[in-house]
């Protein structure tokens, strides 16, 4: 593993010089997460977060009823943890797993809240980074309000198709906020157009 694409992540959040960028990279280390393992469990606090170079894993929990519900996807390219638990230090209520073997790069709560304070580009794209990452988890909570299951799974086949060809469909309609059945109906139906 080399830090190229953790670099390039990190400026396509925040624009800054190759050196800065490269010296914000410094700050992870690499992670090789094995399928099904769990980088956290519901319960625990999350102490590190991780960019995630390859693989896929999902985010979950269960309703009242005990159904496992599919709460988030982090596929390659993206930033996988629970941020309220991180930065809060208070007990996660999902469960986040490795769905394929992943190539990750960590960086623990301890080294982040050091860079925080003495890189100053550190910091600045830690905030855009919690922007971003909050600005799509309110996407896909009005999404559930103003979106049919088929514009949802429209929308998810533009923004991320890796998922569809590797999560299980009951993860994917459980993340659409449908049945597997429903689910079933909707992928005939865009095979027909």
């Amino acid at each position: 593993m080399n830090k190229d694409s953790l670099i390039q992540f990190i400026q396509s959040v925040f624009p800054i010089s190759d050196a800065k960028a490269a010296q914000i990279a410094e700050k992870y280390t690499a992670k090789e997460i094995l399928k099904n393992h769990f980088i956290l469990k519901e319960g625990s606090i999350c102490n590190a977060s991780y960019y995630i170079e390859e693989g896929l894993m999902r985010a979950y929990t269960y309703d009242l009823e005990g159904n496992d519900v599919t709460t988030a996807f982090y596929s390659k390219n993206t930033a996988a943890g629970d941020i309220l638990s991180f930065f809060k230090r208070i007990h996660s209520r999902e469960n986040i797993q490795a769905l394929t073997d992943c190539k990750a790069w960590q960086i623990t709560y301890e080294d982040m809240q050091v860079s925080f304070h003495t890189i100053p580009e550190f910091r600045e794209f830690g905030r855009l980074n919690l922007i971003n990452n909050y600005g799509l988890l309110k996407q896909r909570m009005l999404s559930t309000l103003h979106e049919t299951a088929e514009q949802r799974y429209a929308n998810l086949i533009d923004s991320n198709p890796e998922i569809l060809k590797i999560a299980p469909l009951k993860n994917i309609a459980s993340y659409l906020g449908i049945t597997d059945t429903s689910l079933s109906r909707i992928r005939k139906d865009f095979v027909k157009k």
